[in-house]
């Protein structure tokens, strides 16, 4: 489609804006846009919403309500907290139980708040989205949590103080803390105190539409007259405040959030903010006396270069005062990144990747006599499968029970594309080398299973695979590919192809009810066989490709895809397409490929730029408009991964890879399904409509639309709304893939 600048202002060094017929439906709320989005959506119910479709969503519902899945918990004092939705409490449970009784098959639960009762006794469609505890004197009980409420799934939300002892809200007429719907941060300073950043009461926010300001919060204080405790510049992207209340280590902390990957990191001294001296592409993370470094990009330091994605320590106050004795915790190598790390009491845990398979490493800071100060104890954790994710992190580092023991506790928790997660606990502990007290403590783990997620669909009868494309420049690019036993390389298996590649957002493997159901069992019959002859009746391949943009690799992954050379990760992303038609998995007419956010521009660029690849697009909660995108919702804040379209010599390569712009008139686009939410506030509805709109006003025939009028940027507020979203793609994919085989 042709397109013409709307003024001359490349003069200037800004890049000049191509008409466009559609901005009218960036009105998100407005009576004619949704009277479009009503029209649409039921133009494409009335295509997909059949009995098959029916009978898919109250299966895909089934597996998101049973009872059945693990209930994962998180340790406040003696308490084990869980946040649980099913079909009797759609917008869910928040509650608590013991140890003694969450290890039984049918845990005692202690409901502190059920949502759908508030939200019926409000009027209020409220969305639950997290507690955050005030930490209790040394020998009291948790009582005192901020709750986190979205009134329709969105980011912003309304902080409103709850006594667990007590189970209700704190009345804001006696003191409580009730902070209106707004983007933004909160952290407990004291019993009376809140560091707030917020954008609600008039207080400013940023171009991104975050928090620009932080306060000082005292109880029965309004906080439009609260005093000024940090701000950020208008341009940067948001502004953070956190108090530590690790007794011993209390301090506050600012965060500067300059972009998504550069920021500020400070520290409150003496009435007034302390800078820690580091590159701002260096990330960081405090822990008691210890401060971690996880540089973006190499970092020099006192002579020495450390690579990017390493992990770097050294004492908090020692590097202050000026020292630089820096220990390399982990360095990554080809294969090998790290993913997070967590502290028990006494012990590091490392979450690693090696070539997208779990590893993890156990780390002791007391080092051996007669060793380096630098060196720390490392051990590998048995726990690891090959194609497995598997995470550890700390149960409660400040668990004092046992004479302290239980503070060095762990979560493991391990799943796969055909394996159900699995909840153990652990514990480390230091041992002697060969028994014996050789001054060289290695770290003993000792973990067992705790509960298990019953299977959802025969994944016995599936294997994982992993194969490795080869990209345009010559990368090799890993995927899984999970599929029956004994696959037919004919070319007729119905492949859906799913990816990101962008924010260092790893895709490992992860078991997926919905998937097993809705994709991988699904079944069609008259595909002709290898042979030519006969029919025989197959289910579908569902491919999850690594590409570049992504974290598999660690930063220097991501960064190979970002701004201008944003096309490596569509170029992945293709060479993968191409590995599995050439392998005879599939074939242009059966592969189809999905996405979402970021994956939705992916996928996107695949419907524009590789339309010969593809015979559908799932395309969800997307950005496609590149000219415009840092003007809508949230945008603003994603520049530093794809650029600036306001300056023109930017906006020369972000046309690239800008789908709204690329669609040309006379091209065979695949079949394409576009979905979004009305109550999405952080990519926003309105790149989707506008896309819709261009391609159906240009005649592109088999382009659907779909709009939900809540839910936020995860499309679902509740897991009805999760399985209509979920049934409506899959579906889509599978008609349009499997419908017409043989």
């Amino acid at each position: 489609m042709t397109t013409t600048a709307a003024d001359s202002s490349s003069a200037t060094g800004a890049a000049p804006e191509p008409t466009d017929e559609n901005v009218w439906l960036e009105e998100i709320y407005g009576e004619e846009q949704l009277a479009w989005v009503r029209e649409q959506n039921s133009r494409t119910e009335d295509l997909l919403e059949d009995a098959e479709y029916a009978a898919l969503e109250s299966s895909i519902l089934e597996v998101l309500d049973a009872t059945d899945r693990i209930a994962m918990v998180g340790k406040r004092g003696d308490w084990y907290y869980n946040f649980w939705k099913d079909q009797d409490n759609p917008k869910g449970l928040w509650r608590r139980t013991t140890w003694e009784s969450y290890c039984t098959d049918t845990p005692e639960w202690d409901v502190l708040l059920d949502v759908d009762a508030l939200a019926a006794r409000e009027g209020v469609e409220w969305v639950f989205h997290g507690a955050t505890f005030l930490r209790p004197a040394p020998g009291e009980p948790h009582r005192l949590a901020l709750l986190a409420l979205s009134p329709d799934g969105g980011d912003a939300n309304r902080y409103r103080e709850y006594d667990v002892q007590s189970r209700g809200f704190v009345d804001p007429a006696d003191g409580g803390f009730d902070l209106p719907t707004a983007k933004g941060n909160v952290s407990w300073l004291d019993a009376d105190t809140l560091l707030v950043a917020s954008t609600a009461e008039g207080l400013p926010m940023t171009a991104s539409s975050y928090a620009r300001t932080a306060v000082t919060l005292k109880r029965g204080t309004a906080l439009a007259d609260a005093p000024l405790l940090f701000e950020v510049p208008a341009d940067h992207m948001v502004a953070v405040v956190a108090h530590d209340s690790t007794p011993g280590f209390e301090r506050t902390f600012a965060i500067d959030y300059i972009d998504f990957y550069n920021q500020t990191n400070l520290v409150l001294r003496d009435g007034g903010w302390v800078a820690v001296d580091v590159p701002t592409d260096v990330n960081l993370s405090v822990h008691r006396e210890w401060l971690l470094f996880r540089p973006q990009q190499d970092w020099t330091l006192a002579g020495t270069t450390y690579p990017a994605g390493s992990l770097l320590a050294t004492k908090f106050e020692d590097y202050l005062a000026g020292g630089r004795n820096i220990s390399v915790l982990f360095a990554p190598d080809a294969a090998t990144s790290l993913q997070s790390w967590s502290w028990t009491r006494n012990f590091l845990l490392l979450n690693l990747l090696k070539d997208v398979s779990a590893e993890i490493r156990v780390l002791d800071p007391a080092t051996p006599s007669g060793s380096p100060d630098a060196a720390w104890t490392s051990t590998i954790l048995d726990a690891c499968p090959p194609l497995h994710d598997v995470n550890a992190y700390a149960v409660d580092d400040e668990d004092t029970t046992d004479g302290g023991g239980a503070g060095d506790d762990f979560w493991l928790i391990a799943t796969g594309f055909t394996t159900p997660s699995t909840l153990f606990r652990g514990s480390l502990e230091r041992t002697d080398a060969g028994g014996q007290d050789s001054g060289a403590p290695a770290v003993l783990s000792r973990h067992a299973e705790v509960k298990s997620s019953p299977s959802y669909f025969a994944d016995g009868g599936y294997e994982v695979q992993q194969h490795f494309a080869v990209s345009e420049d010559g990368t090799r690019v890993p995927y899984f590919q999970i599929a029956a036993r004994g696959l037919a390389l004919d070319g007729q298996n119905p492949t859906q192809l799913s990816g990101y590649g962008g924010f260092e957002v790893s895709r490992t493997p992860a078991y997926s009810g919905t998937v097993g159901r809705a994709w991988l069992e699904r079944r069609t019959t008259g595909a002709a066989g290898a042979d030519g002859g006969g029919t025989h009746s197959r289910g579908g391949v569902y491919v999850v490709a690594n590409i570049r943009g992504g974290g598999e690799y660690g930063p220097s992954w991501h960064r190979a895809a970002l701004k201008e050379n944003r096309h490596k990760a569509y170029q992945d992303f293709a060479a993968v397409a191409r590995d599995l038609i050439s392998r005879g998995v599939t074939s242009r007419e059966r592969l189809g490929c999905v996405g979402g956010s970021n994956g939705g521009l992916l996928v996107g660029n695949m419907l524009t730029s590789y339309p010969e690849l593809f015979g559908a697009v799932s395309c969800g909660v997307p950005l496609l408009d590149m000219r415009r995108y840092t003007k809508l919702s949230a945008g603003h804040s994603w520049i530093a991964e794809y650029g600036d379209p306001d300056v023109a010599d930017q906006w020369e390569y972000i046309r690239t890879f800008s789908p709204y712009h690329l669609l040309k008139d006379g091209v065979e686009y695949p079949e394409t399904f576009i979905w979004t939410a009305t109550s999405d506030d952080r990519v926003g509805p309105v790149q989707a409509r506008k896309m819709a709109a261009r391609m159906l006003a240009m005649g592109i025939p088999n382009v659907w639309f779909h709009e939900a009028l809540e839910g936020g940027h995860a499309g679902a507020s509740d897991n009805r709304q999760a399985a209509a979203l979920q049934a409506r793609s899959q579906h889509f994919l599978w008609k349009a893939l499997a419908g017409g085989a043989g």
